[in-house]
């Protein structure tokens, strides 16, 4: 009777459709989600918990992911959440749910009642990005490895222009993975998909590649990467940029620049959630203040207003099945 029920959830997985979103509820969403990149998962949970009751897969996974992240285990609202998101077609959710069978709740041995089991969903989710990654779908190739663990399929997926993978395969190298026959073979290996990586737009991927070239004293791309970085709100990126250019004394060849740099620090304040991004900013800018005017500070006022609405929101770019 288990088997035949979880074939039917099955079938129906195959039929649903997605669902629409009320314009509050959209806009919960993006705002959830926004919270969550920036390590703000409590604050995150009301707004995902609306657009989670217009059905939508992916605030679901991501409400699941802040309550679970937030009491550091899989609670019975956070397992819910997962469900139904992973009823909708979510493999994201059905990789964790895939994965409850190694949460803390074993240990403490107060684990909810599932409908179907971690091997259940496991199988489910392969059965998914099997199908999409067979049509040419990059992303769903990535969690075939991260359900598989096989690297041939990070491989294809980077390949395919996933730059997800491209950064993950490039840092796995980094690390010692792979089979290279020359030291020089592996460099050039993880160069060139950390670029492929920064090139389709994904933010630690510029800050790898920015790390390559300084190594070859190509300054002027590290100066790129680092600027592109930082117009992506990814805060590292802006933490670092605003460093460089802060004034005190040149680096990498930067222009000097303490309006900016003062601008993008007093933004960053806002990340009082995770991260401890904060406690170095405010390490940082009372030194670039006592060399500043009262006009200046007034223009870096103005200019941190600007940059904010003229950019996209902070975020720490935190990988999508992260812990």
């Amino acid at each position: 009777m288990k088997l035949m029920t979880f074939a039917l959830l099955l079938l129906s997985l195959e039929t649903s459709s997605s669902f629409a979103l009320t314009q509050e509820q959209s806009q919960a969403k993006i705002k959830g989600i926004e919270l969550y990149n920036q390590y703000k998962a409590i604050s995150a949970i009301d707004f995902l918990r609306i657009a989670a009751d217009g059905g939508d897969d992916e605030a679901l996974y991501y409400l699941g992911e802040a309550i679970r992240k937030n009491n550091r285990y899989m609670t019975k609202d956070a397992q819910k959440a997962y469900e139904e998101s992973a009823k909708r077609g979510n493999i994201y959710s059905m990789i964790r749910l895939g994965e409850a069978g190694e949460d803390l709740c074993v240990m403490m041995k107060n684990c909810s009642f599932a409908e179907h089991s971690p091997e259940e969903w496991t199988t489910k989710a392969k059965e998914l990005a099997t199908e999409q990654a067979s049509k040419g779908n990059a992303e769903s190739m990535y969690l075939l490895w991260e359900i598989t663990g096989n690297d041939d399929w990070l491989e294809k997926s980077a390949e395919s222009g996933f730059a997800l993978a491209q950064f993950r395969l490039a840092t796995k190298y980094q690390e010692g993975g792979g089979t290279f026959l020359l030291p020089s073979r592996r460099s050039d290996a993880i160069e060139k998909w950390m670029k492929a990586s920064a090139e389709n737009g994904y933010p630690p991927g510029m800050m790898g590649f920015a790390a390559s070239r300084i190594k070859k004293n190509d300054l002027s791309s590290f100066r790129f990467w680092n600027e592109k970085a930082a117009a992506s709100s990814y805060v590292s990126g802006v933490f670092g940029y605003a460093l460089y250019i802060r004034g005190i004394e040149p680096t990498y060849g930067f222009t000097p620049d303490p309006i900016t740099s003062h601008a993008l620090l007093t933004n960053l304040l806002e990340l009082d959630g995770g991260g401890n991004m904060i406690h170095n900013v405010k390490d940082t800018l009372p030194e670039i203040e006592k060399n500043m005017t009262d006009e200046q500070l007034t223009e870096a006022k103005i200019l941190a207003k600007t940059w904010k609405s003229t950019h996209p929101p902070l975020s720490f770019y935190p990988e999508k099945l992260g812990y």
